[in-house]
């Protein structure tokens, strides 16, 4: 008999210590919507956004050889166009298919904007990544697929 108690407390025993572990793993965990799209904002206008499902962009970058353009936000959206809250340890790495035309400049590493440079007259692509982690050694989460930048040759 005491071998049916202390097996059935054995049981017990274990039921609650998986009942206690499934309770705090199924806790609700706040989610942040993902980012599913981009919108370049210049002078509070969009100039360019990126749509994450087709992966097409509408709109393209323009500026004249040797100028800069004003800054360029670049703002992470959701499904439905609205800015995404991100990460404190987020950050906007941005990829210039060919820096001898166009650089993009930020700031400050990693800011969510800067200008496009003009180098010299021709296009380039232009790719931007949400990257997670610290600058410079974080991994991508959202990455675009390149956007048209064209440089204008001054004329003169």
């Amino acid at each position: 008999m005491k071998k049916l108690i202390h097996g059935k407390a054995l049981a017990l025993a274990a039921m609650v210590l998986v009942l206690g572990a499934c309770s705090e793993t199924m806790e609700p965990v706040e989610e942040h919507p993902e980012a599913e799209g981009v919108q370049l904002v210049m002078g509070g206008n969009v100039i360019a956004s990126y749509d994450g499902e087709t992966q097409v962009w509408t709109g393209e970058l323009e500026v004249d050889a040797g100028e800069e353009t004003p800054r360029i936000m670049v703002v992470f959206v959701d499904h439905e166009g609205n800015p995404v809250e991100l990460e404190e340890d987020t950050y906007l790495e941005v990829d210039i298919g060919d820096i001898a035309i166009a650089e993009f400049e930020q700031a400050t590493p990693g800011e969510f904007g800067g200008s496009l440079r003009g180098h010299m007259g021709g296009e380039t692509d232009v790719s931007f990544k949400l990257m997670h982690g610290s600058v410079g050694s974080g991994h991508p989460d959202f990455v675009t697929q390149p956007v048209r930048a064209q440089v204008h040759e001054q004329e003169g």
